[in-house]
């Protein structure tokens, strides 16, 4: 197995890597929508949000030597379901030609308070570069 680590997405907050590669597998820990740049939260709607959270998850596929294209699944944690029409005309702009199986769960809180997390599986060939 390999850490992937990229300074182009959010540091870590605890004892856990950015994406883990297993083989042809890579395992993204949930984003959150933390602006790498600055280390603050994206204010604004859900969309605003779900957008960071997008462009998160690619800057660690990019470290991976992959791109959105190979995400195979996806979980959606959501402090509201409400919103969901919000979170999903965003996620598909990026997901539209190739939609990844989803699931998306409510959940009471998410770290910092941000109203989305979500974290990715990835399917990566395995002679592609590491």
């Amino acid at each position: 197995m390999k850490i992937v680590y990229t300074p182009n997405a959010p540091e870590p907050v605890g004892p856990y890597s950015q994406a883990i590669r297993a083989g042809s597998l890579l395992f993204l820990s949930g984003q959150i929508p933390i602006n790498p740049m600055n280390g603050e939260i994206v204010e604004g709607d859900i969309a605003a949000q779900t957008e960071m959270v997008i462009k998160n998850l690619a800057s660690v596929l990019k470290a991976a030597g992959a791109t959105l294209a190979d995400i195979a699944k996806t979980t959606v944690y959501m402090t509201n379901l409400g919103q969901f029409s919000q979170m999903n005309e965003v996620y598909n702009r990026y997901f539209k030609d190739h939609p990844p199986a989803r699931a998306t769960i409510e959940v009471s809180s998410l770290p910092k308070g941000v109203q989305v997390e979500i974290e990715a599986i990835a399917y990566i060939e395995e002679n592609r570069e590491r």
